[in-house]
């Protein structure tokens, strides 16, 4: 079974990691006996699923959820049970993966309008103006 992210990007199941932990927060007589929360595992500098420009970006995109190796951990405990909280998991790095793979659009250098120089100008010479009002009373 696959991870599918986006229609070209799908993670095989042999790369990820999950490993269940007990939760904190609220969960009844369940919650000292139970592991429902799930830590999710990617390693996403290893992963051939993934091509270099998007593992790239989703290497940025983790922020601090990525270990110093480029394993990308998320926590679900979210949930009371363990099946949700891991399809949790999943469908977070689903959507982090398809948020990394859109490419940035490019910016365009754009020039300031003639209008917009006249009102900066303007601006300025008002407020040297009234700068200069603030100073010593002339004789």
């Amino acid at each position: 079974m696959t991870l599918v992210c986006t229609p070209e990007i799908a993670i095989p199941e042999g790369e990820l990691e999950e490993s269940f932990v007990r939760s904190s927060g609220p969960g009844g007589q369940n919650v000292n006996k139970l592991s429902t929360a799930v830590q999710l595992r990617f390693d996403v500098r290893r992963s051939r699923a993934l091509p270099d420009p998007v593992a790239v970006r989703l290497m940025r995109l983790a922020g601090r959820r990525l270990t110093d190796e480029g394993i990308l951990v998320l926590v679900a405990q979210r949930f009371r049970t363990q099946e949700r909280n891991r399809a949790d998991a999943r469908e977070r790095l689903a959507a982090l993966v398809a948020e990394a793979a859109v490419p940035p659009t490019p910016r365009r250098p754009t020039r300031p309008t003639l209008a917009s120089k006249k009102r900066r100008l303007e601006d300025k010479t008002k407020r040297g103006a009234t700068k200069r009002m603030r100073g010593a009373p002339m004789d």
